[in-house]
């Protein structure tokens, strides 16, 4: 009796075994983001690269269309040395948007790199570095710049702000900026949620946000 029943737990045990092997595939198989591959790609918001489709640059005013990915386009429009910077899959698109209309106070220029954080290829973020003026902080040329990162929620569902990272207050800034992108922009809704403040709050993010 001993060695059957010693026989009947160790086919037991077996069997269980089996099982929770095919319960872990199972749920590896049906489990998007145990599969899906997150990466970035590349694109260029220099005036060079992009087509300018209203107003004049030597008068401090244009609007500039930029390839993007995916049949997606980047929109900078510029005025009073103040930028804003939306994505969509036309012109007309891309200016309906929530970001089309985030304006930063001081002035302010985003970067000419675009990164474009994708899963499985389809693009969900982009990332790009702005520099804000500091008029408290005077130098020869006048103002100093502040760098901070801004990630930007992508189609399906609307185009905004989702995260600042102060580039100068964190040496991880760039690591700090996809991480925000990969696990808040495509649950991220705009107008209800808050912009959320990544790693060590610096002087950029007191000239990015309103006053209270």
């Amino acid at each position: 009796m001993i060695a059957a029943d010693f026989f009947i737990t160790r086919s037991m045990s077996s069997v269980l075994a089996r099982i929770g092997a095919v319960l872990v595939l199972c749920v590896t198989l049906v489990d998007p983001a145990a599969t899906e591959t997150i990466a970035s790609a590349y694109t260029s918001a220099a005036a060079k690269d992009c087509r300018t489709i209203g107003g004049r640059q030597e008068r401090d005013s244009s609007t500039q269309t930029c390839p993007g990915k995916d049949g997606l386009i980047v929109l900078v429009n510029e005025g009073d040395l103040r930028q804003t910077v939306s994505v969509g899959r036309n012109v007309r698109a891309a200016a309906k948007e929530p970001a089309a209309q985030s304006w930063f106070g001081p002035f302010n220029a985003a970067g000419n790199t675009v990164e474009w954080r994708t899963a499985d290829g389809k693009p969900f973020a982009i990332i790009q570095r702005w520099q804000i003026a500091d008029n408290d902080d005077q130098g020869k040329n006048g103002p100093k710049d502040k760098p901070m990162l801004v990630v930007t929620r992508l189609p399906p569902g609307p185009v905004c702000h989702v995260a600042y990272v102060d580039a100068a207050a964190n040496t991880n800034a760039n690591e700090l900026a996809r991480q925000a992108a990969d696990e808040t922009a495509r649950g991220f809704a705009c107008g209800k949620d808050k912009i959320k403040i990544v790693g060590m709050r610096g002087r950029a993010i007191d000239l990015a946000l309103p006053p209270n």
